[in-house]
């Protein structure tokens, strides 16, 4: 049985490295039946062409799914597209919700010339502690501190479409990905990069290229963990006078005590996100979505369900064989 790392699912096909070369593998029927999710980034076990086990994960966040990272690489356009902090956010709460280290870089600095952005990048996200680059992949500009920022990790980039990351890839790995242009009627990006796959720069390097997407929603937690994500809003969160606050136009509440202290887009980007958690709550209060599994785990190793249907036929027969044989004593 040899071990190995899967670096691209296509299909019903999953691409395992493992000793220096490259394997077409098929996932085993038993892996199939348990509804195991299988992601890009997981450690297997396999054999003659054969996934046989998916190994236990460090980590994996479902959306691009990629699980055994090291830190999420968040790609962002200067100018062409413009840059959106609300799109920003997103990626830096998704990121501290699945608790992985997070870095903005900025790409295409090449075309903007107004420094007032770069500015307000670093008044809002420098202190709080992110690591910051600004690129040019066009031009050389940053690629050796990008280079820098990859060295020995597992990196996952993410971002919307068209704002470079292809052309990032490109310029420190020596490949030619697919590139476009950004369409100067939408001022978006096309998909050039259409599924997750694991570009190895050396032997402890690896990129995590994925899709753009922009359809994040924050429609999977409850309001009141929102302010989890934004650590200068949840630091006020103590001293507000109701424990469920949601800082919006509640009485003693910190936060609206310090909103000067807060950005403006960083608390607009909290409030959208409330407001999708509000719409997740409903969802769960009103139409429920509790449904029966149908694997479950023993002993650290998952096991099948017999279906409910099918125990209540078992339970039943039982009752009937037991009757029977009361029956047949008494007639005895």
């Amino acid at each position: 049985m040899a071990e190995g790392q899967i670096f691209k699912i296509h299909s019903d096909f999953y691409y395992v490295h493992s000793g220096g070369k490259d394997f077409e593998c098929k996932l085993r029927e038993v892996i199939k039946k348990t509804k195991q999710s299988v992601f890009v980034g997981d450690f297997v076990e396999f054999n003659d062409g054969a996934i046989e086990k998916i190994l236990p994960r460090k980590n994996y966040i479902p959306r691009p799914s990629v699980a055994n990272i090291d830190r999420v690489i968040i790609i962002s356009a200067v100018k062409e597209p413009e840059l959106s902090f609300s799109q920003l956010n997103r990626y830096i709460s998704f990121a501290k919700y699945h608790n992985i280290e997070a870095v903005l870089c900025f790409n295409k600095n090449d075309l903007s010339s107004d420094d007032s952005v770069i500015e307000k990048v670093f008044s809002i996200y420098e202190p709080l502690g992110y690591d910051i680059l600004f690129t040019s992949a066009l031009e050389g500009d940053g690629t050796d501190d990008f280079k820098d920022i990859l060295k020995g990790k597992t990196s996952v980039l993410c971002g919307s479409s068209g704002v470079g990351k292809s052309s990032l890839i490109n310029s420190v790995s020596g490949l030619n990905l697919r590139t476009k242009e950004v369409s100067d009627k939408t001022q978006r990006g096309t998909h050039t990069t259409r599924h997750c796959e694991i570009i190895s720069l050396d032997e402890n390097t690896n990129i995590v290229d994925t899709p753009g997407f922009s359809n994040l929603k924050f429609d999977f937690i409850l309001p009141h963990e929102v302010d989890k994500l934004f650590p200068e809003i949840y630091q006020y969160r103590k001293d507000c006078k109701f424990q469920d606050c949601l800082h919006i136009n509640e009485t003693g509440c910190a936060v609206k005590e310090n909103i000067k202290k807060i950005d403006e887009t960083r608390y607009a980007s909290y409030l959208e996100f409330v407001e999708e958690a509000r719409n997740y709550k409903e969802k769960v209060k009103y139409q429920g979505t509790k449904t029966e599994t149908s694997h479950k785990r023993r002993n650290e190793e998952i096991a099948v369900k017999i279906s409910l249907r099918k125990r209540q036929s078992a339970r039943n027969t039982l009752k009937q064989n037991i009757y029977k044989d009361i029956d047949n004593e008494e007639f005895n």
